[in-house]
């Protein structure tokens, strides 16, 4: 099941899963599974001697485990992203330190953001993103990208999202040099981060439609900082996106607005904005305030 490297002169022993077949098993199974147990004792351990991790103390087993199975239970790989995940949150007030729903209300009361019912056929949680929705002169990019870290802090308690990850559509109607000005290269930094080391979501997918050409010159400064992985599951569909993103997701969960028979894309953001509003209190347990104190679930 697992493999462990060292002896009594090397350093600590690592855990993690010894193949693929291994991985798919351990997923499949519950967080209070004894073939489990191992791997979150070892994370929680070494986590605890962690300086940027010992003022965060809640290291409960269902926290945990999101970041052992978004790097297949390998605990040094885990551990790693359990570091970068704190740093983050740290370094990162002006989008961290308040998540409460109430801090982007008017993004969320406009349709900007919705998390469609049902997954597709991978198990993937499918996001939606319409930038035509978000008014600059109200809300800065920090703000905008505040909505994504709220939708993924409330989609990574779902165990089938931790295993199966999420993928993305931006609807890029309405992007103009106003929305450009606003992605600035520490913002963009900062977006690569979540993306690639600092978040306990496997990114399986991001899709844009309706993208302007002049979208290219401000994407261009985000993906040198991605992965190549990431980077191959980015797809471009233009305006002419009805049949190429059936090819990615099944027309029975997309919504109308986008060629499948699902409900509309308004309808779905009315209903994950309802779902943000009530899990006010829980997000409000994750806002970090700026002596970086904090408690997880």
């Amino acid at each position: 099941m697992f493999q462990t490297a060292g002896s009594s002169s090397d350093p600590p022993m690592v855990m993690k899963a010894s193949e693929s077949g291994s991985v798919t098993e351990l997923n499949d199974l519950p967080v209070e599974s004894k073939q489990i147990k191992p791997y979150l004792l070892e994370l929680r351990c070494r986590a605890e001697k962690e300086p940027v991790v010992k003022p965060h103390p809640h290291l409960s087993d269902n926290f945990l485990i999101r970041f052992l199975r978004a790097r297949d239970f390998d605990v040094e790989l885990a551990l790693k992203l359990l570091i970068n995940y704190h740093k983050w949150r740290e370094e990162c007030p002006e989008i961290s330190a308040n998540l409460q729903p109430s801090s982007i209300i008017g993004l969320l009361k406009n349709n900007y953001h919705a998390v469609l019912r049902s997954r597709d056929a991978a198990g993937s949680r499918v996001l939606i993103y319409r930038i035509g929705q978000w008014n600059p002169k109200e809300f800065s990019g920090y703000e905008v990208f505040r909505v994504s870290l709220i939708t993924s802090e409330l989609i990574v308690q779902e165990s089938e999202t931790q295993k199966n990850g999420l993928k993305a559509i931006f609807d890029l109607q309405g992007w103009c040099f106003s929305h450009a000005l606003q992605i600035t290269p520490s913002l963009a930094k900062k977006i690569s981060c979540v993306l690639t080391d600092s978040f306990p979501l496997k990114v399986r997918g991001i899709h844009f439609i309706n993208e302007p050409r002049f979208f290219r010159p401000v994407f261009s400064m985000i993906k040198p900082l991605l992965p190549d992985k990431i980077k191959q599951r980015i797809h471009f569909h233009s305006s002419l996106y009805t049949m190429s993103l059936a090819q990615f997701f099944p027309p029975s969960i997309l919504p109308l607005d986008l060629g499948g028979s699902g409900p509309s894309v308004d309808e779905q953001c009315e209903e994950w904005t309802q779902h943000i509003l009530q899990a006010e209190g829980y997000l409000q347990s994750l806002c970090v305030d700026l002596g970086g104190n904090s408690s997880e679930s």
